[in-house]
């Protein structure tokens, strides 16, 4: 009966009433603790979706493939015609001049796994070095950039929240050769007058390597200026046209 009764509440009101219970037993329990029922704190529903994890990197068994080796049908140009970028070889790789593209499918919260790789030919220095970027939402920007052995300033080099926040760590490979993002991107939220509610957080995972944790992003990554908030729903994954013959693979998201 009190289940069913919990139940019937919000999720918020549900959250405070199950925090009380515990809080009581704590200060019940005392020396007691050997003699109170175990059951009382196992809950039973709801039971967790079964998800196949997929073998090494390969996409989970829910996700959304947004990328499988052979062609752009899930991507458009970042105006909305269709992708011009090149695809071969499992991969596909910028066209400079092109302009970025984007998925065709909008997003929100999202578990992101996405492979790149900077040209193996090295030219340039700093951000004119292997540089595209990976927005979420169209917005939020985590750098992608040949940083192997190239300075640049640190909230632009690979792994950061674009002029936002540094990277913990360098995790970049050597040019060439394919590196990966692991995001898990929990996205803004506003309030109906389009005040802002709930900042965007981030946490990058660069080739196994955390380099943002729980990062909160201040607005949108902007090339000059200080980062601004801006109300908006959910929007598309895009890439970025940097000039450079950056090279992508296996990209999925699981929607959270």
């Amino acid at each position: 009966m009190l289940l069913l009764t919990i139940h019937n509440f919000g999720k918020k009101t549900w959250l405070l009433i199950v925090f009380s219970i515990l809080v009581i037993m704590a200060f019940g329990q005392g020396k007691d603790r050997e003699s109170l029922d175990p059951t009382v704190t196992e809950i039973w529903e709801p039971v967790p979706p079964k998800v196949t994890p997929g073998e090494g990197t390969m996409p989970p068994s829910d996700a959304i493939i947004l990328f499988d080796g052979t062609s752009l049908n899930n991507w458009t140009s970042e105006n909305g015609g269709k992708a011009k970028w090149t695809v071969g070889d499992g991969a596909f790789t910028v066209k400079a001049g092109t302009g970025g593209i984007k998925t065709k499918q909008k997003f929100g919260d999202m578990q992101l796994h996405i492979e790149w790789r900077s040209p193996s030919e090295v030219k340039g220095e700093g951000q004119g070095r292997g540089n595209s970027g990976l927005f979420l939402m169209e917005t939020y920007e985590v750098q992608i950039l040949d940083s192997y052995e190239s300075r640049t300033y640190s909230n632009g080099q690979a792994g950061s929240i674009y002029k936002q926040s540094i990277p913990l760590a360098n995790a970049t490979k050597p040019p060439g050769e394919w590196q990966t993002y692991d995001v898990i991107f929990m996205a803004p939220v506003f309030r109906e007058d389009g005040t802002l509610s709930r900042p965007a957080t981030v946490t990058v995972i660069h080739n196994g390597i955390v380099v943002q944790n729980h990062t909160t992003i201040t607005g949108g990554t902007e090339y000059k200026g200080l980062p601004v908030y801006k109300a908006h729903g959910k929007k598309s994954i895009m890439l970025q046209d940097h000039g450079n013959p950056v090279s992508f693979r296996n990209i999925w998201v699981r929607e959270l």
